[in-house]
């Protein structure tokens, strides 16, 4: 279940022009930016943004952009963005900015479902003009690249991969324990005993999510936040693109599994209005 729904009483419009109001002239009020545009479904946001470039001719991304600065403006400018080519948009990052950044790889490709994983394929070859495989094969190695190609491109064959990769690794010595590891429940043991760096995180992602995606989130979640120094890019993402997907259901996980309300570490991890803006996509405390 999500917690942010369509806005009641919308006007795509109006909420052009006070956008618009709210960065022209000395000094921006970010407050007014952030309640505004935090408080729309995606789909309310895609009509301002065609409303605003109507009205004033102008790219409101663009705006935003340059009328906002550090962690607000990421978090503010990644909900601009199409849910589907939001996910195009953070792959192709990940791939082609220095170094590639495993972990969205990972997380993204792991949680998606085959519907989203083929259209979030369509939209990042639209928009760059290259296969979304291709650039993965071409950045990444070994079993870890082929896993994560086929995720990209028919995930329901991932669990048999799996399986089929563990056992190959333990057949010579002890056969019979792996087949009573994978058909009982520690099969997430099994992967950390065979696996290691990048791949070893695949599987286990894999597997969390085959078992519950919203758990898997309410894991990452807790991570981006307890680390020295929260990471604010994962934090981001998943907010952005969970809070009209599973938001309530990650909540629940969160509360339950760590005895604190996930609104409580958002106030304790972070501050001012990029606080208030997590606070709104967050949706509540529990």
């Amino acid at each position: 279940y999500c917690c942010l729904k369509p806005f009641v009483n919308f006007n795509a419009k109006h909420d052009a022009e006070v956008l618009r109001k709210a960065m022209k002239g000395i000094g921006t009020d970010e407050d007014v930016i952030l309640m505004l545009l935090a408080a729309r479904s995606n789909a309310q946001r895609q009509e301002i943004k065609a409303a605003y470039k109507k009205a004033f001719g102008k790219d409101l991304r663009k705006d935003l952009r340059s009328e906002l600065g550090g962690k607000l403006e990421d978090l503010i400018v990644a909900l601009m963005y199409p849910s589907i080519l939001y996910d195009a948009h953070e792959l192709h990052k990940a791939i082609k900015g220095v170094g590639t950044e495993d972990e969205v790889l990972i997380e993204i490709l792991a949680s998606r479902t085959c519907d989203e994983i083929k259209d979030i394929a369509k939209a990042y070859k639209k928009e760059y003009g290259s296969k979304l495989e291709k650039d993965i094969m071409g950045d990444t190695s070994g079993h870890y690249q082929r896993l994560l190609v086929i995720l990209a491109q028919v995930k329901k064959w991932l669990s048999k991969y799996i399986y089929i990769y563990i056992e190959r690794e333990r057949e010579r010595e002890h056969k019979k324990r792996v087949y009573k590891k994978i058909a009982g429940c520690d099969i997430e043991e099994s992967i950390k005993d065979e696996c290691t760096g990048n791949l070893e995180a695949l599987l286990l992602a894999v597997v969390k999510c085959a078992k519950s995606v919203p758990a898997y989130f309410a894991e990452s979640i807790r991570e981006s936040m307890r680390r020295a120094g929260t990471d604010d890019k994962s934090l981001i993402r998943i907010m952005v693109s969970r809070s009209e997907r599973d938001m309530l259901d990650i909540r629940a996980i969160y509360k339950k599994k760590f005895g604190e309300s996930l609104y409580s570490t958002i106030q304790e991890d972070t501050e001012g209005d990029y606080q208030k803006a997590l606070h709104y996509l967050c949706g509540g405390n529990d």
